[in-house]
């Protein structure tokens, strides 16, 4: 048997209409999942998301949602935790980012990051894991951050909350791993998408980057596809807890 083969599970992708979300879709429907995919923005047909994972031969079901509407998450999560079929792999990587010096940040860009990269993942993990946890088996994935590990320059609120998904990907596994669900999170490193398209921009600060970057490369969202699949399938089945980087070496600079 493959223990990568994810033939006959469901996933859900938050953020999959660009960027890793996207890859990570892509790659989990190759390796056999059907996917929902989740995003404020998703077309409710016709979506890239759509042709890349039906291009896979796997089915795919688009839900448009706000995640920093409190409401609508809480909508959004009930329905994904009574879904027939159940949710077995929930890749909660929907985030947004605010850029501002911390002494002028606004109360409104802190508390619009906190609640999408943070109080949004909790509620959408506790509900789906409900499920999870009854079915006794389940995977859900995080994506942290290299400001998980580090506090970055000009993003505060992006640095709280990538933080606060690390301790809460341990927090939930501690408490999940003995009942078959696996809570773990994958940490991207400089990865080229529109949340980093201000440091791509920034010659001084992208040379910044690169130059302490082993690999010598910004990374594609792409190279996100392998640790997903790993994760979500039967070959992590002993995993709980981590914060896997995939930073082409960055935090070992």
């Amino acid at each position: 048997m493959n223990p990568f083969d994810l033939s006959g599970r469901l996933a859900v992708v938050t953020g999959s209409r660009r960027g890793i979300g996207l890859a990570m879709a892509e790659a989990l429907a190759a390796a056999g999942a059907d996917i929902i995919g989740v995003s404020a923005s998703l077309e409710p047909s016709g979506s890239e998301a759509e042709a890349r994972v039906a291009a896979q031969g796997r089915t795919f079901t688009p839900i448009r949602a706000d995640l920093a509407d409190r409401a609508g998450v809480r909508e959004l999560a009930a329905r994904l935790r009574d879904h027939n079929p159940p949710v077995d792999i929930l890749v909660n990587n929907a985030g947004t980012i605010r850029r501002a010096p911390a002494a002028e940040h606004p109360d409104e860009d802190w508390n619009h990051v906190l609640e999408v990269d943070l109080s949004s993942q909790f509620v959408l993990a506790r509900e789906v894991g409900r499920t999870m946890l009854r079915q006794g088996a389940g995977r859900i994935i995080f994506t942290a951050s290299m400001l998980s590990f580090q506090g970055g320059i000009t993003v505060p609120g992006y640095a709280a909350a990538k933080s606060g998904i690390a301790g809460l990907t341990r927090a939930l596994a501690n408490e999940w791993a003995g009942r078959g669900v696996n809570v773990n999170a994958i940490a991207p490193g400089y990865i080229a998408t529109d949340n980093t398209r201000a440091l791509q921009d920034n010659p001084e600060r992208s040379r910044a980057i690169l130059d302490r970057i082993p690999a010598g490369r910004w990374g594609e969202p792409a190279d996100l596809g392998g640790v997903t699949v790993f994760l979500a399938s039967d070959a992590a089945r002993y995993v709980h807890g981590a914060v896997i980087p995939v930073d082409g070496g960055w935090l070992a600079r």
